[in-house]
């Protein structure tokens, strides 16, 4: 068997990502899978500013199609997006320490912005997501120079790809499977047809 993961790049602030990143599990492959955190809005404020207006519709829109593609999803409007920087450099540094704590955390993170609206730029949060995921105390916001890096190399990785959106994923033989795809398409892709 190849052992070679499959690479998903995914946004926390992504209602794509998040959605994806349930079916993955639903179907039992997001363990074949290696989480690469990146930002496709870094423009984003820290912290969450409320959206209204224009931006409002558009998150409205986003979660609505989601809703349609995935619904029986648990997912509600969050108030805004928040920069998600802070929520990937403590998964790198999760991940990094022990993988199985890193992707427990990847996943509350979702539920915790996408069922709950919270602030997943906020350091309190995070350290609450941190130890819900069993990480010990020493690494819950140690964020140094080797987690930024991997952030950096995560993005530099997915620009390389030549997509602009996420959720991507790259099989080991450099397949891509771009957006929240059906589940019979994803079963696919991971046998390699």
């Amino acid at each position: 068997m190849n052992d070679a993961q499959t690479l998903l790049y995914s946004d926390f602030n992504c209602p794509f990502c998040y959605a994806m990143h349930e079916r993955l599990h639903e179907l039992n492959l997001i363990s074949r899978c290696e989480w690469r955190g990146v930002q496709h809005a870094p423009q984003l404020p820290r912290p969450m500013k409320p959206w209204q207006g224009m931006l409002g519709a558009e998150l409205r829109h986003e979660v609505t199609v989601v809703q349609r593609l995935a619904p029986g999803l648990s997912i509600s409007l969050p108030p805004g997006k928040p920069n998600t920087k802070p929520a990937i450099e403590q998964a790198s540094a999760l991940l990094r320490r022990d993988r199985g704590q890193g992707m427990v955390f990847v996943r509350e993170t979702y539920r915790a912005f996408w069922c709950e609206g919270k602030d997943i730029s906020d350091p309190v949060v995070l350290r609450q997501l941190a130890e819900q995921s069993g990480a010990p105390a020493e690494s819950i916001g140690a964020i140094d120079d080797k987690n930024r890096q991997t952030g950096q190399e995560w993005e530099s990785a997915w620009h390389k790809t030549g997509q602009a959106g996420v959720p991507l994923m790259v099989s080991p033989e450099g397949e891509l499977l771009v957006g929240c795809a059906p589940e019979e398409q994803i079963r696919r892709f991971f046998q390699g047809e």
